[in-house]
């Protein structure tokens, strides 16, 4: 399930991408496949002994069909400090990361760092509405009651200007996942940690269909989702791009 637009952030085959706080390795997957050379960059050690196993597998298995480009390797670390040189990364993917950093300004300055002059970020963050309703319906969801959850809400102003405050420009942007957001809404309703719950349980078969491409079901569930995406999408995705040097 993929929040990003590659071609949107402008991935070519051979880019060196970060993607930083990658979780389960959804994004870095994808660049992968597309013959990106993959940094996957996350606080936590446990997913990222996951994401170096699939990596592996997929090179292992794909061999034959994958870009002779495809290249990949983890890296655990703090995103406020990157043990990464200044100008490295062609593209930056920072996927629903920032709103668990609780020094957010601090982070976007360092992906600034490493980004190349005239390289291109995708920051995706849960959109201000989705997110609001969230934390109206449940304490349980959000930080501090939940430790390493989100810590703020924001708005689209708000992250282009810290986008901006960073020294990037920030240009188009996009909603995501829009069937996700009544899903959490409900999970905030009964409980986020409530999964046995009968509407949740058949919810998440339904994102399931979709997820899996399921038909017919999924037909109905992708055409909804687009349609739903600009009032109810549950992600936000802002493109920036890093400014070339002035030439001496």
């Amino acid at each position: 399930m993929l929040t990003v637009r590659y071609d949107r952030l402008g991935l070519e085959s051979g880019d060196l991408v970060l993607d930083l706080g990658c979780g389960a390795g959804r994004h870095a997957f994808e660049a992968f496949r597309r013959g990106a050379r993959v940094v996957a960059f996350d606080y936590d050690e446990a997913e990222l002994k996951d994401v170096k196993a699939m990596l592996g597998a997929l090179q292992s298995s794909e061999i034959q069909t994958l870009p002779r480009s495809s290249w990949g390797a983890c890296t655990n670390g703090d995103a406020t400090k990157l043990p990464f040189p200044d100008d490295v990364f062609d593209r930056v993917i920072a996927a629903e990361v920032l709103e668990h950093i609780p020094a957010d300004a601090t982070a976007l300055t360092e992906l600034a760092r490493v980004l190349k002059p005239g390289g291109t970020m995708a920051v995706t963050v849960p959109a201000w509405l989705a997110e609001r309703i969230c934390w109206a319906l449940s304490d349980q969801y959000h930080a501090p009651f939940v430790p390493g959850g989100h810590v703020r809400i924001y708005s689209e102003p708000e992250l282009r200007a810290k986008l901006r405050a960073a020294g990037l420009r920030p240009g188009a942007a996009h909603h995501a996942h829009a069937l996700h957001a009544p899903y959490w809404w409900l999970k905030c309703a009964v409980g986020p940690t409530n999964h046995e719950h009968p509407l949740v349980r058949a919810y998440h078969e339904v994102l399931l269909w979709d997820i899996a491409g399921r038909q017919p079901m999924a037909t109905f569930t992708k055409l909804a989702d687009r349609l739903a995406n600009p009032f109810l999408g549950k992600s936000i995705v802002v493109y920036a791009r890093k400014p070339p040097r002035a030439a001496t």
